[in-house]
């Protein structure tokens, strides 16, 4: 009897571990042998598609400095930001700005890609750390809706779209009359030209054109006119893309950007503020992205050109001379750059120059100062302090051997005299007493004995 009792608890027992391990089974994380996949698709600005970027290496220390464009605090997102503005019609671009500026209160404003009094639509207007980004986006492709006034009348509709179509590629432009330019025959790209609408009654042509930064859509207009037999001018104009943001990109107007500050000011409610302004990561993503160590950051600021040892990630298809925006990885923009390396060579390469920079965005020390604090610096800092180097960090007459055998310093004499520093003793003897030795001794006239180290 007792065996059958201890048999049935034994039993008991087995099923309740068995239903402990099923339960358990379900929270527990079970090993696997390759990494889950995250998906980025949806990450903001900078950092979206982060997965896809080639990772040199994952290992760097992250520093709790900066913030997430999206995160910033409010006067630091305001002097990292740039407003898509539906210009109005009769104000000139630089008169909006300037009333931009005095609405939000900020030191400094600008705009690329001047509009006309009278043409409305997209104007990029960057907000002080922004303004650093204004150059590069005067540059970049533009996109128009224009209304032309035909001064006869062309009852061919199909005549009217091959006369626009004739008038892409490279075309030959002198500004208007009335331009802020100098009037000089010059040759802008016209991409791509779309006849929109044609009104024949009141001789009104509308049409869609992709062009070149610098176009004027104005001569364009006459050329269109001269084309058709019957002369022509530009009614009315909008600009519906700059560079990559359009109509559909988060456009605001004067009456937006006023009244965000009015409920800022009077209710301290910053949701409509950000709304209203963007982070300048914005008008960068088209740019191929570098990511790099938080340790490297402050010396970029510096003007430091990017080395290979402060590179996460990189993207694929960059070139020599290609133009590459820097990002942390939180996804700030620190500068704007120009590759020296391809992604293949990144890939493969343990040394050099990643990138130069061309543009820096981001304020000197938001991130601290990380150079000189390797292990080469640090003795150096040392040999300093005992007196073993003079203060500018060149060797004296109490440098050791070992650091003057190690020492980079630039070619011609000083070079060939850090060289017979380093040499050992015997090499030396035999030097001095030979035809070596008679060109050290002149050349140590004519330098100067400038390191006591033999």
């Amino acid at each position: 009897m007792a065996e059958v009792d201890i048999s049935h608890s034994k039993k008991k027992k087995q099923e309740k571990t068995e239903n402990d391990a099923a339960d358990t089974g379900d929270y527990m994380i079970k090993p696997q042998s390759f990494t889950p996949a995250i998906d980025t698709s949806q990450w903001p600005i900078l950092l979206k598609n982060y997965d896809r970027l080639n990772v040199r290496t994952g290992h760097y220390t992250p520093i709790s400095a900066g913030h997430s464009p999206l995160k910033r605090p409010l006067q630091e997102y305001i002097r990292y930001g740039v407003i898509n503005l539906d210009k109005p019609a009769n104000p000139s671009s630089h008169e909006v700005v300037a009333w931009i500026k005095r609405i939000l209160r900020v030191e400094k404003t600008g705009h690329s890609g001047t509009l006309d009094p009278k043409v409305t639509g997209n104007l990029i207007v960057c907000i002080d750390r922004a303004t650093r980004l204004v150059k590069s986006q005067q540059g970049a492709g533009k996109e128009y809706v224009c209304v032309a006034r035909l001064h006869s009348a062309v009852p061919d509709v199909a005549k009217v779209a091959r006369a626009l179509e004739s008038l892409t590629g490279a075309v030959f432009q002198r500004p208007p009359l009335i331009s802020a330019v100098k009037r000089q025959l010059r040759i802008r790209t016209i991409y791509e030209s779309k006849l929109l609408e044609y009104d024949a009654d009141r001789h009104l042509v509308v049409f869609w054109v992709s062009c070149e930064a610098g176009t004027y859509i104005r001569t364009m207009c006459v050329h269109l006119g001269l084309l058709l037999g019957v002369g022509g001018h530009m009614q009315e104009l909008r600009r519906v893309r700059s560079g990559i943001l359009g109509e559909n990109n988060n456009m605001v107007t004067m009456h937006d950007v006023m009244d965000a500050q009015f409920v800022y000011d009077n209710s301290r409610d910053e949701s409509y503020l950000r709304r209203v302004i963007m982070p300048l990561e914005m008008i960068l993503t088209s740019y191929k992205r570098l990511v790099v160590k938080d340790s490297a950051v402050n010396a970029i600021c510096y003007g430091a050109k990017l080395m290979i040892p402060g590179l996460l990630r990189f993207e694929n298809d960059i070139d020599v001379g290609t133009e590459v925006v820097l990002m942390t990885t939180k996804g700030e923009a620190i500068a704007v750059g120009i590759a020296e390396m391809t992604t293949s060579v990144m890939a493969t390469c343990d040394h050099g120059v990643v990138a130069k920079i061309k543009r820096v965005v981001m304020d000197r020390d938001t991130y601290p100062r990380k150079w000189g604090l390797g292990p080469r610096a640090s003795m150096k800092k040392k040999l300093i302090a005992d007196g073993k180097l003079d203060k500018h960090g060149k060797p004296n007459e109490k440098t050791p051997v070992e650091w003057s055998r190690n020492v980079v310093l630039p070619t011609g004499g000083d070079a060939i005299i850090a060289g017979a520093a380093a040499a050992p003793e015997e090499i030396k003897a035999d030097a001095e007493n030979g035809e070596a030795g008679e060109a050290l001794r002149m050349m140590r006239n004519e330098i100067g004995l400038r390191y006591g180290a033999f």
